[in-house]
């Protein structure tokens, strides 16, 4: 959020011409603002590419009969961490090696969003069941969950595939330790405030709000591209049908933030020209100042569908 805000000051002192609004949602909440809403919005940015092929490439837009989107840039990389502050309980022994034994004990108050419909969420329990896998303990997964939610969260095996089953409802019990927001974003405040030990974040977020933060390993982390076909062997179910016309399943992979200007876009030309500020000087210099530069050169899907300037401003 915080590097968008401040994209968003600099291009509108670039272009006074201009006034940016955006709005801030967990990611799979941005998609249903176009597909299901059928918001018109310039630009659509989300912290897990993989949402924009799932949701509007495979979604029509009912008027015009087109995908909602066929191209995305793949912005940017992060890593999952476990935020706190110094007020945190046990902040003087959380590590890297101890974390889920610390986030466990129930006099710890442990902030996650809401996996049906963020992606920090869902990523949230594929790192607890990766960390399972990697450490060769069923219980780093099972104490994570156990008696915290009314309807549970099933863990599932095929083989080496590991599947986690996510209810209609996730709502905590009275006695759980577990706190649970709509989206990362809205466990900041909670976390600043005290009324929560510990959050899952990215580390970029942590760094921004100066947060203390715990450096996972790679393994759980979802930073490592090398380890692409580890991660692959966890996914996320939605044990029903969230989307009218898409299987709800979520395959762990490096985190990629992804972009992209939707077919229906009101102002398609101020949002090319928001993208060429972003992926300009300056941009890039916001990107990297708060600890998520972009890939460079672009990475894009299907390049032969972007607008004609954006190739041009590409090389393509």
């Amino acid at each position: 959020m915080q590097p968008f805000q401040q994209l968003e000051e600099a291009f509108e002192a670039e272009n006074p011409d201009v006034d940016v609004q955006m709005e801030f949602h967990g990611s799979i909440q941005v998609m249903r603002r176009v597909t299901d809403l059928h918001r018109e919005l310039d630009l659509v940015a989300t912290a897990d590419q993989s949402l924009l092929p799932m949701l509007m490439y495979a979604t029509n837009n009912p008027e015009t009969g087109e995908p909602y989107a066929n191209w995305y840039l793949s912005m940017a990389t992060n890593t999952i961490t476990i935020a706190y502050t110094s007020k945190s309980k046990y902040a003087d022994e959380i590590s890297a090696h101890n974390w889920f034994e610390i986030l466990s004990r129930d006099d710890v108050r442990v902030g996650i969003s809401d996996p049906r419909f963020d992606a920090m969420g869902y990523r949230t329990f594929m790192a607890f069941a990766l960390a399972s896998d990697f450490y060769s303990d069923s219980s780093i997964f099972g104490n994570f969950v156990h008696r915290q939610f009314k309807y549970p969260i099933r863990l599932k095996t095929e083989g080496e595939d590991i599947s986690i089953i996510i209810p209609e409802i996730v709502e905590t019990n009275p006695d759980s330790h577990l706190v649970v927001r709509g989206s990362s974003v809205a466990l900041n405040a909670l976390l600043e405030s005290g009324e929560i030990d510990y959050a899952f974040e990215y580390v970029s977020v942590a760094n921004q709000l100066g947060f203390e933060s715990v450096k996972l390993p790679p393994e759980f982390g979802l930073n490592d591209p090398k380890l692409e076909d580890y991660y692959n062997r966890v996914r996320v179910e939605l044990d029903f049908q969230r989307f009218a016309s898409v299987e709800p399943i979520f395959t762990a992979e490096q985190i990629r933030y992804g972009l992209t200007i939707p077919t229906n876009a009101p102002q398609p030309e101020l949002a090319i020209r928001f993208i060429e500020f972003l992926y300009g000087p300056k941009g890039q210099q916001i990107m990297k100042d708060n600890w998520q530069p972009l890939f460079i050169p672009a990475q894009i899907d299907q390049p032969e569908n972007l607008p004609a300037e954006l190739k041009e401003f590409f090389g393509l």
